[in-house]
């Protein structure tokens, strides 16, 4: 395996610890807003979103990230009560009987805050806690956490935006957060660094950000590729079905493994898994990842 992240060490996540050198995990997205650009408002209900993470982790999720608050190019942040009245019971249910790590998509504190209390064990930020508050609620609980990279914010993310070197930016954000979080108290092991693709970069900053997933893992921190049926794909394949995007993702899932990403995040688990473990199977005879 071509992967640049050879002494990457486990991650912590609440009592649990990922030995990534037994395998990479696949996150599944949960989106429980109306307006969710990928699958239209399916999980909207709570008994919906319930049953639909129930599917994911029999497919195999390692991870079920709950989001209620559209990240879409243009759209407009959602009030702090609706967030938590759509999250909150969906986490709280999924909570009590799954087997695997409840993740929390959320940039506002209270709601992370929330979600931890009823039993999340990640938060998975798209502002990367630049949020002194979000930075304080984490520091007080032992999750697991994403940091991603984001120019502006949705609504005006996708206005122009330029680099001179993109994967240059985006490392030496890690390393500011790293140098910051670990200054609040928070240990390096709970962190996972996601680059944002599609937040606030064109198209030739996210296929270069692609090509370098095995050089962003700062600390030797590990890698999150969430590029699930991204609108790039559209420019790509000049089709807008966003039924046709799932195969590509497929594609891009065991390249980016090959390269050394080490958590994925899709909306269809199993045919992601299944590319992802047969990278592994080709690179070193097979691999079952494992918590310890």
């Amino acid at each position: 395996m071509r992967s640049k992240q050879k002494n990457i060490a486990l991650w912590q996540v609440g009592d649990r610890h990922y030995d990534f050198r037994n395998g990479a995990l696949v996150m599944g997205i949960l989106n429980v807003t109306p307006d969710s650009f990928s699958d239209g408002g399916k999980w909207a209900r709570s008994e919906a979103a319930v049953v639909r993470a129930t599917e994911m982790i029999a497919e195999g999720a390692d991870i079920i990230d709950v989001g209620g608050e559209s990240t879409r190019p243009g759209s407009d942040a959602v009030a702090l009560q609706d967030e938590l009245e759509r999250v909150i019971p969906v986490i709280a249910a999924l909570a009590k009987d799954s087997p695997v790590p409840i993740s929390v998509d959320t940039c506002k504190a209270e709601v992370a805050r929330q979600a931890l209390e009823v039993g999340a064990t990640i938060v998975n930020d798209i502002s990367g806690l630049r949020d002194p508050a979000m930075v304080k609620v984490c520091a007080e609980s032992d999750c697991g956490i994403v940091v991603m990279h984001m120019r502006g914010v949705p609504k005006t993310m996708q206005a122009a935006p330029e680099y001179d070197d993109v994967v240059g930016e985006v490392r030496g954000f890690f390393e500011e957060r790293l140098e910051t979080l670990q200054r609040a108290g928070i240990a390096p092991e709970r962190l996972c660094w996601d680059a944002g693709i599609g937040f606030g970069k064109r198209l030739e900053d996210n296929l270069a950000l692609l090509r370098a997933t095995g050089e962003l893992a700062v600390g030797d921190r590990p890698v999150m590729v969430g590029l699930s049926r991204k609108s790039f794909f559209a420019k790509l394949l000049d089709e807008s079905e966003m039924s046709a995007r799932d195969w590509p993702t497929v594609g891009l899932s065991a390249w980016t493994r090959e390269l050394g990403a080490l958590v994925h995040r899709v909306h269809e688990v199993q045919p992601n898994r299944e590319a992802i473990r047969m990278v592994e199977a080709l690179a070193s005879g097979g691999a079952d990842h494992s918590t310890v």
